[in-house]
């Protein structure tokens, strides 16, 4: 049982979140940007984009099966310049960087099973929503809880709110020294499993060499950390860590190798509750990675919004080339409110986790991932994310009897 709901009366819990220009999130971007620019021309197109990169370099690899063309070295010039690396200063330059490209077609044998899905293949065949099989089997996790408006663990959302007020000084000039690399991590005191105050706040941001650490500090905690966690959560114990490491000038591509979906616990809750394993950046709504874990983060979401429970996780798993998943399970971890068979029931009811259905209820044949690919795929308001949407939760609350 995760940490969070721990029945002690007094525990820590710890997530981080890093910028849109940390070398990892560069390849989530560039990887989501051209699944993107795929969906946009060819919505059936198959996508398993992956993307690495190093100082001054950009390797981007994989399988695309589209009749449509993709300028991948240009997406990826501008996705570095989106970011804020214009300077070969900063460990990589948009303008002079190099591109490499290894693009193959889809294997023939996996397109062959998720076109044509187990269930189909028998006499007769199946019904049109047990058409497309899995793209790959695994283990997919939603989860939600009412600790924030937006369903999501306090400490994650914290550190994404952090980490993209990071991002909106150093682009709008008020810390013009910044560069683009950065790290945020918050760790939370709970009380009773009730988030109670903010313990430790770690901030590492990319600069200029000619600031002192005495002004990064100052103005960080001025800028960043005052204007993101609420004053009633901070007190005189709590504990400021801004470059703990001292300098921070060498950073991005050129401090750090960058690949696509090394940062799955940012993406997701933060480490709070489990994770399937699987990354979402540059892959196609018929890889379960992606959509199972869309839809698994719709159902919890749904079931915390009706206020069957405080907080719930849905583990989903599948095999390759079957529609129908192997299992469904739901965790409410003794905070429902109306009997766990019963919430069993509702989702078995309400919610078709066949990639089919989960592909056409929640529209993910779109381009809209990229805009996922910095600051979490979930819990986001700033975003009209179809996964995000509560529209189960009142024939929920109703059958509930709630």
């Amino acid at each position: 049982m995760p940490l969070l709901f721990n029945e002690s009366p007094k525990y820590l819990l710890t997530s981080e979140s890093v910028t849109e220009g940390h070398p990892d999130k560069l390849c989530d971007q560039i990887s989501d940007a051209i699944l993107d620019t795929v969906l946009r021309a060819d919505p059936m197109g198959r996508v398993a984009c992956e993307t690495a990169t190093t100082n001054g370099l950009v390797v981007v690899m994989g399988e695309i099966t589209t009749d449509t063309y993709v300028d991948v070295p240009s997406i990826v010039r501008e996705t570095l310049r989106n970011a804020g690396y214009t300077n070969s200063d900063y460990g990589i330059d948009a303008k002079s960087c190099g591109v490499s490209v290894s693009i193959q077609e889809q294997s023939l044998d996996i397109s062959a099973g998720v076109t044509v899905a187990l269930e189909s293949r028998g006499a007769g065949g199946g019904e049109d929503l047990d058409s497309t099989g899995a793209g790959d089997q695994g283990m997919m996790v939603g989860f939600a809880c009412n600790e924030t408006p937006e369903l999501m663990p306090l400490t994650v959302s914290l550190s994404h709110r952090l980490v993209k007020q990071l991002a909106l000084v150093r682009k709008e000039g008020i810390l013009p020294y910044l560069r683009p690399d950065g790290k945020s991590q918050v760790t939370v005191e709970y009380k009773h499993g009730v988030p109670y105050r903010v313990d430790t706040v770690v901030i590492s941001a990319q600069h200029d060499p000619d600031v002192s650490n005495e002004r990064i500090e100052r103005d960080i905690k001025e800028h960043v950390i005052n204007k993101i966690i609420p004053a009633d959560l901070l007190d005189a114990q709590t504990k400021y860590l801004i470059n703990p490491s001292g300098r921070f000038v060498i950073g991005g591509p050129a401090g750090d190798t960058g690949l696509t979906g090394r940062k799955i616990l940012v993406d997701t809750y933060g480490g709070i509750a489990r994770h399937g394993g699987g990354a979402f950046s540059g892959k196609d709504p018929t890889k379960v990675d992606r959509s199972g874990a869309y839809a698994a983060r719709y159902v919890a979401k749904n079931l915390v919004a009706a206020g069957l429970a405080d907080r719930a996780e849905l583990i989903v798993s599948y095999a390759i080339g079957v529609a129908h998943p192997i299992s469904v399970s739901v965790e409410t971890f003794d905070t429902n409110h109306v009997p766990n068979q019963k919430i069993d029931e509702l989702v078995a009811k309400h919610f078709d986790l066949r990639p089919a259905a989960i592909i056409r209820n929640l529209n993910l044949r779109r381009p809209i991932y990229q805009q996922t690919a910095v600051y979490g795929h979930f819990g986001r308001e700033d975003l009209n994310l179809p996964w995000e949407q509560t529209d189960k939760a009142d024939i929920l609350r109703k059958e509930a009897g709630l």
